[in-house]
């Protein structure tokens, strides 16, 4: 499976944007994914996670009630949400197929105060 993530940018304290995972292979549909973000300095982390039919989904409690993980099994395609984005929201976000270990390349999100 190859993941490409795309979707970042720069945006404004309070803005929006939404990132998207375009997955290859045919194995999307049978694998639960997540989100994870990275600051620099940081550690990598967890930020939304969605199981196979989309029907359960989990978040960091610092995204709850911004973020929305969403996933589109008949396009292959991974989505989050972001909405009242915080400039410590920054980071670069990947698409992660977490019990397959596969990743992709990230965006970078970058959020000015």
């Amino acid at each position: 499976v190859q993941l490409q993530a795309s979707g970042g940018g720069l945006v404004q304290a309070g803005g929006s944007l939404r990132l998207s995972c375009a997955a290859s292979g045919s194995v999307f549909s049978a694998a639960s994914m997540a989100w994870y973000r990275q600051a620099p300095g940081k550690q990598r982390e967890l930020v939304a996670f969605i199981s196979r039919s989309g029907s359960s989904t989990n978040y960091t409690d610092s995204v709850k009630g911004r973020f929305t993980i969403s996933r589109d099994n008949g396009k292959n395609m991974l989505y989050l949400q972001m909405n009242s984005l915080k400039p410590e929201d920054t980071a670069t976000y990947y698409c992660v197929a977490p019990k397959l270990n596969y990743w992709g390349q990230g965006t970078q999100v970058t959020v000015s105060s």
